[in-house]
C-alpha cells in the first residue's frame, strides 16, 4: 500500500533511498538544507520542500537519514514531534550512538509514535540500487509496520532486537569491517614485499581460510578481484571519514559496556591517523597506502 513519506536528509545515501521509495509507488515529500540535493530529489520524482514542516505535513511515515546523534535528537525534538501527524511511523536510518537511539525512540513513544532505529549497510551504490541491508531495532509491532517501507529500499531487512539494537548491530559490524580491511591490506602489503604476485595471492586467499568480505568483495588492491573503489583511485564507496565515525562510535560503546576490543581499537587508531593526514574523502580501503609504505 502506497504511503505518504516525509524523507529528511538527502545526502549521498538518502537521495538514492528516497528515489527507490518513489520507484515503489510511494509519495515522497523531501527536505534537506542543500538546494542541490533537493534538485536531485525532484528529478527522482520527490516532492521537495524548503521547510521541514511542509514536508512533514500529512505524512504517514517519517524517514530520517542524518549525520549524527546530536542532529537526530534535535530534529525529532524540535521539528518531527512538533509537525508530524499523531499516528505517523518514525524510521531513523542514520548511524548514531546507541544512547541517542534509545532517547529518540523514548521521545517518540511518549507522543504515541511507533519508531525503529534502522541503520544501513551497503554504501552509496546499494542505496541507489535498492539493495541495502537494514539492521532494525524496535518493538515487534514497530518493526512490522516499518518492514514494507524498508524493503522498498533494501534487499535485506533484519530485526536485530529491541530499541537501539539496530545501532548496536551496525557499530559491531562496522568495527569488524574496519579491522578486517586493515588486516586484508597488511596481508597484501606483506605479500608484495615477499615477492608474491598479488593476483596469485588473491586467488589463494580468497578460496582459503583468509577469505573475508574485505578480500573478495572489496579488495583494496587495484586490478585484483572485482571492480572496487581501488580501481578508481579510491574514490567513491565508503569514505575513510565515515569509517572513522563508526569506529569512534564503536570505541565509545565499548567503553560504556566494558567490552574488550583490541583489534577495533587499533583499527580506530590507524583510521584516525589516516584521516588526519588528509585522506578523509578517500575510500576506507585506501588504508592500504599507509601499510604499503
Amino acid at each position: 500500500m502506497a504511503k505518504r513519506i516525509a524523507f529528511i536528509g538527502l545526502g549521498n545515501m538518502g537521495s538514492g533511498m528516497a528515489a527507490n521509495l518513489v520507484a515503489h509507488g510511494h509519495k515522497v515529500e523531501a527536505f534537506d538544507l542543500d538546494t542541490a540535493a533537493l534538485g536531485r530529489a525532484k528529478l527522482a520524482g520527490c516532492g521537495v520542500h524548503t521547510s521541514i514542516n511542509a514536508a512533514l505535513d500529512s505524512a504517514d511515515v517519517v524517514v530520517t537519514m542524518l549525520p549524527d546523534g546530536k542532529i537526530v535528537r534535535s530534529v525529532y525534538k524540535n521539528d518531527v514531534l512538533k509537525w508530524a501527524p499523531r499516528d505517523a511511523l518514525f524510521i531513523d536510518c542514520s548511524t548514531i550512538d546507541v544512547a541517542s537511539a534509545h532517547a529518540v525512540i523514548a521521545m517518540a513513544g511518549t507522543h504515541g509514535h511507533p519508531m525503529v532505529d534502522a541503520p544501513v549497510s551497503g554504501g552509496i551504490t546499494a542505496a541507489k540500487n535498492g539493495t541495502l541491508t537494514f539492521m532494525v531495532g524496535g518493538s515487534d509491532a514497530a518493526f512490522a509496520a516499518a518492514q514494507p517501507i524498508l524493503s522498498a529500499m533494501g534487499a535485506a531487512v533484519v530485526h536485530a532486537g529491541g530499541d537501539g539494537a539496530g545501532q548496536a548491530a551496525k557499530i559491531c559490524n562496522n568495527m569488524l569491517l574496519g579491522a578486517t580491511m586493515v588486516a586484508t591490506s597488511e596481508a597484501f602489503a606483506m605479500a608484495e614485499k615477499l615477492g608474491l604476485d598479488l593476483q596469485a595471492f588473491y586467488d589463494i586467499s580468497s578460496k582459503s581460510s583468509g577469505q573475508s568480505w574485505s578480500m573478495t568483495s572489496y579488495c583494496p588492491v587495484p586490478g585484483v578481484g572485482p571492480v572496487t573503489p581501488a580501481d578508481h583511485d579510491y574514490e567513491g564507496g565508503f569514505t575513510s571519514a565515515l569509517m572513522l565515525k563508526d569506529l569512534r562510535l564503536a570505541m565509545a560503546a565499548a567503553a560504556e559496556s566494558g567490552a574488550n576490543v583490541p583489534m577495533g581499537h587499533r583499527a580506530a587508531e590507524l583510521y584516525e591517523a589516516f584521516v588526519s593526514a588528509g585522506n578523509a574523502g578517500k575510500d576506507f580501503s585506501a588504508i592500504i597506502k599507509t601499510l604499503r609504505k
